[in-house]
Order: C-alpha cells, then sequence, then structure tokens
C-alpha cells in the first residue's frame, strides 16, 4: 500500500492504544504530535510530545494537522458520568470544532453496540441504543455522534484490545483471580471478537489514505470462547488458573447488589452489570468493512507478547 507521508497528531500518546499509534506513525516517518495528559507521557526521535488537557487546554498544533488521530478517552466501567462527559464528549467535541479539515481517525469502542442484548456479528449499520449500564458506553455512543459532523471521518470500533504494553486485560484479570479460580458469567463459554493492538495499528495507518467514513469494526481474524482466551492470557504470563462458572442471572443481581452498595460508601464495587454483560453473552463483530473497504486482513490472535 503507497504511503505519503503526513503531519499527524494523535491524542492519548501517553496511553496504550495512543502510544502504539503514535510509534507506528514515528516508525512509519510521518511527522507525529502526540498529546496526553501525563509529562513525557510518549517519545520518539522523530516526534515530540505536548502534555495537554484535551477538555480546557488550546490545541493549535490540529489546525496544521493533516490527520488527526483521536485515541483520548476515559476507559473504566465504573467512573463518575462528569468525568466520562469531559474525557470523551467534550475534548472530542473540541476535536471537531476545532476548524480543522483533517482527516479524523477516531478510537470509539464497540460497547456502543446494546449491551443488554448479545452481539452477534454486529454490523456498524445498526442503530445504536437510547439506553447504557454505565457512562462510558452512553458517552463513546455520544462522541460517535459528535464525530459524524465531521466530513472526513472514520470511527474504528475496536473490542477488547491487547497487546505488547497492556494497561487493561492483565491487570483487570490478575484483580479478579482468586486463588487460582477466575469466576465468570457463564463459565466464559461465549464467542466474542477481540482485537490485537497491532490489528488496531494496522486499521488507524489505513485509514490515513481511506476515504471510508463512518464506523468501521476492528478485530482479530476470528471470534474466541472468552474464558479460553482468559485463560491463556494468564498462562502466558505465567499465572494458572481454572474457571468457576458463574449463572449469568446470579451474576448481575449479584452486580446489582455491588452497584448499589457502591453508591452508599463510594467504593468501586467489586462486580458490574457492565462487566456481566460484556463477558456473559456472545460479542462477536462483522468484520466486513474492516476487510472489504479498508483491505485489512485481520490477523490471528496472539497473546505471545505476555511473556
Amino acid at each position: 500500500m503507497p504511503v505519503t507521508l503526513k503531519r499527524v497528531v494523535v491524542t492519548g500518546a501517553s496511553g496504550f492504544v495512543g502510544g502504539a499509534v503514535a510509534t507506528a506513525l514515528a516508525d512509519a516517518g510521518h511527522e507525529v504530535v502526540g498529546y496526553g495528559r501525563r509529562p513525557n507521557g510518549w517519545r520518539h526521535p522523530r516526534g515530540s510530545y505536548r502534555q495537554r488537557d484535551l477538555t480546557r487546554d488550546a490545541i493549535p498544533e490540529v489546525r496544521g494537522a493533516q490527520v488527526v488521530v483521536h485515541a483520548a478517552a476515559l476507559a473504566n466501567d465504573w467512573m463518575p458520568w462528569q468525568d466520562a462527559f469531559d474525557a470523551n464528549v467534550r475534548a472530542t467535541g473540541r476535536i471537531v470544532q476545532s476548524g480543522s479539515a483533517a482527516r479524523l481517525v477516531h478510537i470509539s469502542s464497540s460497547s456502543v453496540y446494546d449491551p443488554y442484548t448479545p452481539t452477534v456479528l454486529g454490523r456498524e449499520s445498526e442503530p445504536l441504543p437510547r439506553r447504557y449500564p454505565n457512562a462510558y458506553g452512553a458517552t463513546k455512543s455520544i462522541a460517535e455522534r459528535i464525530v459524524a459532523l465531521h466530513p472526513n471521518c472514520i470511527s474504528l470500533r475496536p473490542r477488547a484490545v491487547y497487546g505488547p504494553g497492556d494497561t487493561t486485560l492483565l491487570p483487570r484479570l490478575f484483580d479478579r483471580l482468586r486463588m487460582g479460580v477466575l469466576p465468570l458469567p457463564g463459565g466464559g463459554a461465549f464467542d466474542q471478537s477481540v482485537t490485537h493492538v497491532e490489528t488496531l495499528v494496522d486499521a488507524v495507518e489505513r485509514s490515513l489514505e481511506s476515504t471510508v467514513t463512518g464506523p468501521v469494526n476492528v478485530g482479530d481474524a476470528e471470534p474466541v470462547a472468552i474464558g479460553d482466551f482468559m485463560l491463556d492470557a494468564l498462562a502466558a504470563a505465567g499465572r494458572r488458573a481454572r474457571i468457576l462458572p458463574v449463572p449469568v442471572d446470579a451474576a448481575m443481581a449479584l452486580a446489582s447488589r455491588a452497584e448499589g452498595f457502591a453508591k452508599v460508601t463510594g467504593r468501586r464495587p467489586s462486580l458490574t452489570r457492565y462487566a456481566v454483560m460484556q463477558l456473559g453473552f456472545e460479542r462477536t463483530l462483522d468484520l466486513s468493512r474492516l476487510h472489504n473497504e479498508l483491505g485489512a486482513v485481520p490477523r490471528p490472535t496472539s497473546l505471545q507478547f505476555m511473556r
């Protein structure tokens, strides 16, 4: 695929996904400016970094960019609405309203699909639901509606991103592991799409040259049984475990109680309805647009990075 080198701004460059994208684009020779909240959050010999709060700080570099990859987001299944709104909606709105004519590559999420029912080869044309069990899905859905106002924007919808530098998958698995036992709604038997970070980076790189707009699902070549995937991820990290199946209805009841208790105490609940919904149903994505329109060939799931 021929590549024209560009001036690219990457938001969220101090995070897992944004950092991987910024590094890959700089490695390819693009002129990259990374934004992030943390000081010295990203470094590259052919890139520069700006510590910025996108909800309030000036973002002049956006106007001079040919491409903006908006990866900045707050991903948490239990967070205050205002925090989620500021990070996922307000910052996105400022990017769109910056006046830049740059190509906009928005890193969205498959969490915009209806969480209350199984996602079976979910297609991008499906209407977005009106309700979500938490602020994350709701604010990512609003963000997609905002970027749809941009005339040259593609929204990439990955699911369960993992890979080198992962700060989410393994920590959550370790947190749920109890004496070598991993409780999972439905025993983790459901097929689910997952996304290696290199699969997502490839989709971003293709989006720079492509004229495709609108939402595009991103995932590995084939869905996996989510329980097996989690056990393999733990094993690759040197931790052995076995699954304790928990009926989905029972898990949902426990999560509702935990959330109610958390609202009283102000502490994070040990289990959320969002987590049960994400693990206790099929969550598979149709990748036709990724393959047929972006020209990507999704790669097989690989956990070799864990060691």
